[in-house]
């Protein structure tokens, strides 16, 4: 019933937390129990430390809120070594007590090729479940967002992490750009197992009585359920151009929620925002979805793309016939 497939990677069901909003899942482990949830998706991890934005760096905003964190991290060789077992050790936790463990998923930042590359190398010798290249953050290189807006480099840039990963690869993709299918048929010809979409959209706060941005770099990335339309639309604009499938994020914070990118095509949701006020919201979702389906006597399997297949149907139907007139 809630068991999904994202390309190689088999899940028990589609609840994952999204990167940058729930750490490693280890400081969250005392709202509810994670082994339950089907994927953890790690913050975004670096080469080398990163110290981040200056603050301020995030602020509510009406239905969401901006961030301009900057892909803070301690680095690799310090997640390989203290953060990489602690999410391990939820997963064995969900595996012993639910026969079934939370799938890892690393999300990889770097400025270079070269450095996915290394990044995804040094994590496929780890044995992580997958890993999500973050292509597309809207916080760091003045927001050039240079390999999520270039179809020809999101290509390249798949290509070369897929020469060297032994796991899944999915791209995270930009909401930010004119045409996001382009850049999805972009990672798809560079081999990626699936995209990721969305990222968050660059926007702005200021505040009027001191004539200046409330984030101090200006910019931020937009989240939570105000661009949920937007992440919709574009779940369903790319499931129908590519055959890979789509792990959706984009203002998801109910079961219902997560259907609604279900039928547009996703195959699994990242929950991100919205634990900022729920922490143990992705297990209620689990729960939710499970009385859902039940009550509904389906599937996620059965429910993936449904309104892509509506669509059509109506495309396909015969115009209606004018009414004849009456004598």
């Amino acid at each position: 019933m809630l068991s999904t497939t994202l390309g190689p990677l088999s899940l028990h069901n589609p609840v994952l937390s999204a990167s940058g909003t729930f750490g490693s899942g280890w400081e969250g482990r005392q709202f509810s129990d994670l082994g339950r949830v089907g994927g953890l998706v790690s913050k975004t991890v670096t080469c080398k430390p990163r110290p981040g934005n200056p603050p301020p760096r995030i602020v509510e905003t009406p239905s969401g809120m901006l961030n301009s964190i900057g892909l803070e991290n301690k680095g690799v060789d310090y997640f390989v070594a203290e953060t990489l077992p602690r999410m391990r050790q939820i997963a064995a936790d969900g595996r012993a007590a639910h026969g079934a463990a939370p799938r890892l998923v690393i999300n990889i930042g770097g400025e270079s090729i070269d450095e996915f590359v290394q990044l995804a190398a040094r994590f496929s010798a780890e044995g992580v479940d997958a890993l999500e290249v973050n292509l597309s953050c809207p916080n760091v290189q003045e927001g050039k967002l240079l390999f999520s807006t270039d179809p020809r480099l999101t290509e390249a840039a798949v290509r070369a992490v897929k020469k060297v990963a032994t796991v899944p690869v999915f791209a995270k993709l930009s909401p930010n750009v004119t045409d996001v299918v382009s850049i999805a048929k972009a990672a798809e010809q560079g081999g990626a197992d699936g995209v990721t979409a969305i990222n968050t959209l660059i926007g702005m706060k200021i505040d009027w009585r001191k004539g200046r941005p409330v984030i101090a770099r200006g910019i931020g990335g937009l989240s939570g359920p105000a661009i949920r339309p937007v992440a919709v639309r574009m779940v369903y604009e790319i499931a129908r151009a590519v055959r890979i499938p789509i792990l959706a994020a984009g203002g998801a914070r109910s079961a219902e929620d997560v259907l609604e990118f279900v039928c547009a095509g996703a195959s699994a949701v990242e929950i991100g925002t919205a634990m900022f006020t729920d922490p143990a919201l992705m297990v209620t979702i689990v729960d939710d979805l499970t009385r859902l389906l039940t009550a509904h006597r389906t599937s996620i399997a059965a429910l993936r793309g449904t309104a892509q297949a509506g669509q059509d149907a109506r495309a396909a139907a015969p115009a209606c016939k004018p009414a004849e007139a009456t004598r």
